[in-house]
Order: C-alpha cells, then sequence, then structure tokens
C-alpha cells in the first residue's frame, strides 16, 4: 500500500498472521499522492532463492509492485547453518534485516524479534543461519531529504506532514459520518 494523502485501514488480520509492516518515505511528488494498494498472493511474488523479491528486484526476479525509489524489499528463508550473501546494488547505502524466526549472524547475531540497521555502506552482507531463520532485507539508496515523522506517517517537510494529517482526519470524519467507525 502506498497511503501517499492518506488512508485509513486497521491493519487487522482475518486470521492469526505475523508480519512486518515498512515505512518507506515516499519522494516529494508522491507523499500526497492519490493512495495505492497492490494485492499479490503468495504465487505472484517472484524469487531467487533463497529470497521472495516483496519490492525492486535481486538476481533475475523483479517485483511488479512500483516501487517509487531504488529499494529491494526481500523476504528470506534459510535452513539451520546455511549461509548466504546479498550484494546490494551500487546505488544502495542503506541495509537492514528485521528477523522473524531464528538467530542470525552477520557476523554478529540477530534474533527473532531484532532490527539491525548497517552502518552505510553499498557493500556485500554475509548472513549465516544459527538456526532455521525467516527475516526481511532491505537496501535502498539514501533518501535525500530529513525526515519529518507524525504520528503515523513519514514526509519530508513539516508542510507535507501536516496535509497528510489533515486528509487523514478529513477520512476518519467522513467514516465516522457514514457510521463506519465506533
Amino acid at each position: 500500500m502506498r497511503a501517499g494523502s492518506g488512508v485509513w485501514h486497521t491493519g487487522a488480520a482475518l486470521q492469526h498472521a505475523r508480519g512486518f509492516q515498512l515505512w518507506i518515505a515516499l519522494p516529494e511528488e508522491l507523499e500526497n499522492a492519490p493512495c495505492q494498494s497492490n494485492y499479490l498472493s503468495a504465487a505472484d511474488v517472484p524469487m531467487e532463492m533463497p529470497a521472495r523479491v516483496i519490492l525492486g528486484s535481486h538476481g533475475r526476479a523483479k517485483s511488479s509492485i512500483p516501487a517509487p525509489a531504488s529499494m529491494n524489499y526481500l523476504d528470506v528463508r534459510l535452513s539451520a547453518g546455511e549461509r548466504w550473501t546479498y550484494l546490494p546494488p551500487s546505488d544502495h547505502e542503506v541495509a537492514w534485516i528485521a528477523v522473524s524466526e531464528g538467530t542470525l549472524r552477520t557476523p554478529e547475531p540477530i534474533s527473532e524479534g531484532e532490527l539491525a540497521v548497517f552502518e552505510e555502506s553499498n557493500i556485500a552482507i554475509a548472513v549465516q543461519a544459527d538456526t532455521a531463520s525467516k527475516f526481511v532485507l532491505g537496501s535502498s539508496a539514501k533518501h535525500p531529504h530529513e525526515l519529518v515523522l507524525g504520528r503515523y506517517s513519514v514526509h519530508t517537510t513539516r508542510a507535507a506532514l501536516a496535509a497528510g494529517e489533515s486528509e487523514i482526519q478529513r477520512i476518519g470524519h467522513q467514516l465516522a459520518a457514514a457510521g463506519l467507525l465506533r
């Protein structure tokens, strides 16, 4: 989902699910643009072993989701003892890993529920799974703006933040008037 000028969602799953929510700072021209959503089944997400490509590309696999910036976001699964090396594109200086299951080494240990942000660089990231592991790995070009954080949005200026939060309030009032909010 690209929230753009604002969306209202509960984030509630119909069934028990675990997942990650990644907030991306959009470029100025998109941060208050109309919202957009893409729904894909697991079979529609391309794979370059051992990674499923959610955003961007890896190897020969390319996501069908239009990413607004130079970014890769991968869903990776490794068996206990398995090693994998990720080579980010040359313009990707920012990288992070969030572990949902297991324990990794990069070379420092990263355990289930932890997030690791790497020092700015575009060098290869070597990962070893101490146990069977599931994690997301992201890399991107550095965002060219300072980030202005709101309660539920990320923007490039205070004016853009105010416009986005105003639109979210408008949507909330509209939903409440229609009896769709408790």
